[in-house]
């Protein structure tokens, strides 16, 4: 069953997760995260919802493809392997992770898994109903 995930509009002062809605994996990824959240630390956007570039100019649609994005309250940005390691500042259900994930100079290595699974996300769990425009995903079926 998927809930509705809170908005940055219902939760001002919360971390924005910018993810890509259009992917199954990502989708439940977020869903899970929504529910380990449970006080409101934590909104989402899908990055195709036209109000991730209303918000983040700075961020490219391209390289919002390529990997999730947290954006802090304070503007801070996180991509990618960083962003997960940040949730395990922020989510006590994965305090047991923070160990692991911030070994120093680990982030290298976490970036290359990240991205291992990133760009074969629509392999592993296929994408939601809403279709591709013409050949833009095939970038990403790689």
């Amino acid at each position: 069953m998927t809930l509705p995930l809170p908005k940055p509009a219902e939760h001002p002062a919360a971390d924005v997760v910018i993810y890509d809605g259009h992917c199954r994996f990502c989708t439940n990824q977020v869903q899970k995260l929504a529910r380990w959240d449970g006080h409101g630390r934590l909104a989402f956007l899908s990055l195709h919802d036209p109000e991730v570039a209303k918000r983040y100019p700075q961020l490219s649609y391209d390289d919002l493809m390529k990997q999730m994005y947290v954006v802090t309250a304070g503007g801070t940005q996180y991509a990618g392997a960083a962003a997960f390691r940040h949730f395990t500042r922020r989510l006590p259900v994965l305090y047991v992770l923070a160990p692991l994930v911030h070994i120093p100079f680990s982030l290298p290595m976490w970036q290359w898994l990240y991205r291992q699974v990133a760009v074969r996300r629509y392999k592993i769990a296929g994408k939601t109903g809403e279709a591709c425009d013409g050949d833009a995903c095939k970038v990403h079926l790689q």
